[in-house]
């Protein structure tokens, strides 16, 4: 859900902090009071497409950061896979927009892509209003709402699972089958390869060794400068002036007085410990420094040789030796495959109608549950439609085949609507209206989308043009979708408003010459004047206050 709203510098509002709760919400104010404003700024976060022109006058930017809570396993899932981890169920999303042009989108802090932050908010939360035609019109997203309506996940996973392999034996056999000519070019180009890298015999790390082989060359003259006094420091020195000699000669004369002090025998013995370690540390600083007789020049020659040697090959096939190995497995299997291809072509050709099979059969399975599922919602919809005060709408979930297997199965998702008796059915982005969608949508949503794991809608003015009977049918029924998924409705309806759980007020002022939208959550009497000011427009009654007293206080009405 929907926890917590910062919107900054957006048209005329200057700021407001909303923290929602779950059920449902609404928000009321007078026209132009800036009630677009909040889901202009709801908009942002959700990666739409936003003016400069909302960018309040004088300011250099324009802000809108979310927090939601409650994620459950299913979205956070589908989130990681978008790289997107959730905190304890919580995540934030940030979008700044500059006076340039130029948008920072955040998520959790972290910057992302528009299409990233687009991707995140379609799993957290969904915006319907009068003109909305998403739901509606996306034909990509019908098979998802009817799948999650009738449970269709292991079917569908079956045969996802089946369509990838299939799909990777038709990709495997599109690219061996390839003309003669071109199979030989490809073949002589991918030779040539592998005879480039194996003349160099590359192994694994063996440019870090030479780079740092070469820097030691090049400091030799330093280094066995400090190395011959090191060496002379610890055994190499004259007699009497070595770490070694010191020890030996501190142990052999604690070794004389053990008889009377005890305890001098074990430092002596520890002493010629050290003498001994000292010695074998000198004979490996003395290592550091040797050059095993072979010309300083000519090997720093073979090293750099080497080095533009495996250079060109990084030019040409990774920017790594491990990368230039791994480029040539690649064109062996390749090759193997060209080589090979119409024996490969043979056994791919007689998986692929194995995999066909299965995957007809698991296609027949999804595509029976699905129009199972298709009724079931056809009927639900008609019903919640004709409760929505449009009993004569016919609509009706239509599955047709398509030509091949798809990564969704085998079917097509069509919405077929009659809006009037006698009418033939028609696709339903053809016909819809503006009052008629914002009633289907709504419909929709509350039998489809139950299951759709977004955990909050936001509904943006849908009872505009539609009567006051109408209005408050679907503000029971968005009272009812609020039990499964909190809902947010910005509304100029009194007889939606009064079923919220939270009410908040829009309003306008004007603060240092300027006008300023506020925010702030309502209730009590407080409340009901509200909804008294939506009945009654200019003059309010007490008549009216009492209507929208006695709405508040039945809200199953």
């Amino acid at each position: 859900m929907l926890k917590f709203l910062h919107v900054e510098n957006i048209a005329v509002l200057k700021y407001a902090d909303i923290e929602f709760r779950d059920g449902f919400t609404v928000l009321t104010g007078e026209t132009g009071a800036g009630k677009s404003v909040i889901i202009d700024g709801i908009n942002m976060i959700c990666g739409g497409k936003v003016s400069r022109d909302v960018i309040r006058a004088g300011e250099q930017y324009a802000l809108s950061e979310a927090v939601f809570d409650g994620i459950g396993d299913g979205v956070a899932a589908k989130l990681a896979e978008l790289g997107i981890e959730c905190d304890e169920g919580e995540i934030s999303l940030s979008h700044k927009l500059n006076a340039d042009g130029k948008s920072v989108v955040r998520i959790n802090g972290r910057a992302v892509t528009k299409s990233t932050l687009r991707e995140a908010a379609r799993l957290l939360i969904s915006i319907h209003g009068q003109n909305d035609s998403k739901v509606l019109f996306d034909k990509s997203a019908y098979l998802d709402m009817l799948d999650s309506y009738g449970s269709c996940e292991s079917e569908r996973q079956k045969y996802t699972e089946i369509y990838r392999e299939l799909d990777s034996y038709r990709k495997k056999l599109r690219d061996i089958s390839t003309d003669e000519e071109q199979k030989a070019r490809e073949r002589d180009m991918l030779e040539y390869q592998i005879n480039d890298i194996d003349s160099k015999k590359l192994k694994d790390g063996e440019e870090e060794a030479l780079e740092a082989e070469k820097k030691r060359l090049g400091s030799l003259e330093k280094i066995n400068k400090h190395v011959n006094f090191a060496y002379r420091a610890l055994a190499g020195g004259e007699k009497g002036a070595s770490a070694s000699y010191l020890l030996s000669r501190a142990s052999e004369s604690l070794s004389k007085i053990s008889d009377v002090i005890p305890e001098a025998t074990e430092i002596a013995e520890k002493l010629l410990d050290m003498s001994y370690e000292v010695s074998d540390m000198a004979d490996r600083v003395a290592a550091f420094g040797d050059d095993d007789g072979e010309d300083i020049d000519t090997r720093l020659d073979k090293i750099e040789s080497r080095l533009e040697a495996i250079s060109g090959l990084k030019r040409r096939y990774g920017r790594d030796i491990k990368s230039i190995l791994e480029f040539r497995d690649r064109a062996v299997e390749r090759l193997d495959d060209i080589v090979l291809s119409d024996e490969h072509a043979a056994e791919y050709e007689k998986r692929i109608k194995e995999l066909e099979v299965e995957a007809r059969v698991a296609a027949k399975a999804l595509t029976e549950k699905r129009r199972a599922a298709a009724r079931g919602a056809s009927q639900r919809i008609m019903e919640t439609l004709a409760y929505l005060d449009m009993p004569k709408v016919k609509l009706e979930i239509s599955l047709s085949p398509t030509d091949d297997f798809t990564p969704s199965g085998c079917d097509r998702a069509e919405f077929m609507v009659a809006t009037n008796p006698g009418e033939p059915m028609m696709p339903m982005s053809e016909i819809a209206s503006g009052g008629e969608m914002a009633r289907i949508m709504l419909s929709l949503k509350s039998v489809l989308n139950e299951k759709d794991g977004v955990g909050c809608a936001v509904y943006d003015e849908i009872d505009t043009g539609i009567s006051g009977k109408t209005s408050r049918k679907i503000g029971i029924k968005l009272h009812e979708i609020a039990k499964g998924c909190q809902v947010i409705c910005v509304t100029h309806s009194a007889q939606i408003a009064t079923l919220a759980d939270d009410h908040y007020l829009i309003s306008k002022r004007e603060v240092d010459g300027r006008a300023q939208t506020s925010v702030r959550l309502i209730e009590g009497e407080e409340r009901v004047a509200e909804a008294a000011r939506i009945l009654g427009g200019i003059n309010v009654t007490e008549a009216q206050r009492q209507a929208a007293r006695d709405m508040i206080e039945n809200i199953s009405e």
